[in-house]
Formats: C-alpha cells, structure tokens, sequence
C-alpha cells in the first residue's frame, strides 16, 4: 500500500514537473479583468498550498500586492524563492520568463498584475518626470512616488476620511488600482453649493482597477469613513 501510494505521488510529481507552460492567459489562475493598448491587467488569486500552472510572462510587469501572504516563485530553471509580502507591496518585475508561483503559507497569494504591453517602446522613450521619488504630504494624506519604470511612475496614496488629491492639469492616462476599498467623489464636496445636487461617490472594492484616461484633472476625494489606499500608474 505504502509503496502504491509513494509510486502514484512520485508519478504526479513527474508529471507535474513534466507539464508544459502555458500562456498568462491560459493560465486559470490569472484573471484577466481589463485590457488596453497600453496594459493587460490579472486578477491573480492563489489558496493556500496552491500553485499555478508554469506560465509565461513576455512583457515587464507591475503586481499588487492584495493582502499579506507568503508566496514561493520558481522561475523555470531556477531554484525557488520566498517572499513575505504585505498589503499594497508593489513590484516591478522585467518579463521574458517562465515560472510557477505557489502560495506558501496560510492565506491566499492575491495580487493585481499589470503587464506592460509596450514595454519595448517605453524602455526606449525619452519621457521625463519632474520627480521619480518622492513623499508629497497632502491636506490629509500622503503621496509616495515609489519610482519610474518603463517611463511609468508608480506612486502609493493614502487618504484620510475627506482628504483629497487635488486637481492638476495632467493629460497623461493613469491605472488606479484600490488596495483597500475606496469610495471616492471625483468632484470636491466641499465646494458643493447649496444649490446643487451632492455628488454620488464611486465604490471600489479592494483590487478594483479603473483606468483614467486623463489622469486626475478633477480632484479625488475620500468620501468614506476609513483610511483609503490605492496605487497608481501614469503612463507617458
């Protein structure tokens, strides 16, 4: 019996070991949730002592980090390594590999990846930022630009019930990816009239992704009773 057993797990084990990659899209644990000419962006959930196909990741990409897990990558060839990741973490990774991902500890491995589909174009852009690092303080919040990749700057907000991200003059498209769950105006009430109707906030759930195509030329305030904190990507 012991011997049947350990022929049929060594069997599986070769199999798995066996299989052959698939595309990020092909992979079932990659959700896409949102597609452009500029990015595809993956829901990507993993339950604990789960792993994904061995997939292919042919663009840089940005991920997430959607609560805290453990996660163990295995890039094809390569020996395993361990992360201990935590909420809102977010990484940059270049692309043109193979790698299975397994979560490794008690709660799911959730992340948003964002693969960068112009990525060989944008790594040869002569785009400027006027800062690639910075922490901004904001009337009741923070914003740290973490850094710029690709010509994208990648900056974590953070918003305290009212609080806002003032308006700016900003043509260039952003992807907002929500970390915790966000109920935002788009329009300032606190310059509501009394004339006019109150503007009706928007809910995004915690790994919502929303796509501005021109930025935030209207200020974003927090319209929740809880702390707010979202990602963002501004593409050239």
């Amino acid at each position: 019996m012991r011997r049947t057993l350990l022929f049929l797990l060594l069997t599986a084990l070769l199999s798995a070991q066996a299989a052959p990659e698939v595309e990020i899209t092909a992979e079932p644990l990659h959700r896409l949730i949102f597609t452009n000419d500029q990015v595809r962006v993956f829901d990507v959930n993993i339950p604990p002592n789960s792993q994904t196909l061995m997939h292919w990741h042919r663009h840089d990409y940005i991920y997430v980090t959607i609560g805290d897990a453990t996660v163990i990558t295995t890039v094809k060839d390569k020996a395993p390594v361990t992360l201990n990741v935590r909420d809102g973490d977010t990484l940059f990774v270049p692309g043109n590999f193979e790698h299975i991902t397994r979560d490794g500890g008690a709660k799911p491995f959730r992340n948003i990846t964002i693969e960068i589909l112009q990525d060989e174009k944008l790594r040869h852009s002569s785009v400027q930022w006027d800062e690639e690092r910075a922490l901004k303080i904001l009337d009741g919040g923070t914003q740290e630009i973490l850094w710029v990749k690709d010509g994208i700057r990648v900056s974590e907000f953070q918003l305290q019930p009212n609080a806002a991200v003032p308006s700016r003059d900003h043509s260039r498209p952003v992807l907002l990816v929500a970390v915790s769950d966000l109920d935002v105006f788009t329009t300032d009430p606190r310059t509501h009239g009394g004339h006019e109707l109150m503007p009706t906030p928007s809910h995004f759930s915690s790994g919502n992704v929303t796509w501005l195509p021109h930025g935030f030329g209207r200020p974003m305030v927090n319209a929740g009773t809880h702390n707010a904190k979202f990602v963002t990507l501004e593409f050239p």
